[in-house]
């Protein structure tokens, strides 16, 4: 039958996957015209308004990633 992408959860960002700008683990795909960037949850909220008008997706897993604090 006809595919369809709207059910099809993206891709998971597994610990391998690392922030464009620095080597944290990457939690936030970023899919742009241009092409895929991947941030940790810091850059990303530090990026986000410049980003989200141009994204074609974002893929935000910091809720699914989210370490629990070590107190």
């Amino acid at each position: 039958g006809a595919m369809t992408t709207t059910s099809i959860e993206p891709a998971a960002l597994v610990a391998e996957d690392r922030c464009d700008r620095c080597n944290a683990q990457a939690l936030v795909r970023v899919v742009l015209p241009s092409g895929e960037l991947l941030f940790c949850r810091h850059h990303y909220t530090k990026h986000a308004a410049a980003l989200q008008p141009m994204a074609v997706r974002v893929d935000d897993f910091t809720d699914r990633l989210e370490q629990p604090a070590t107190t």
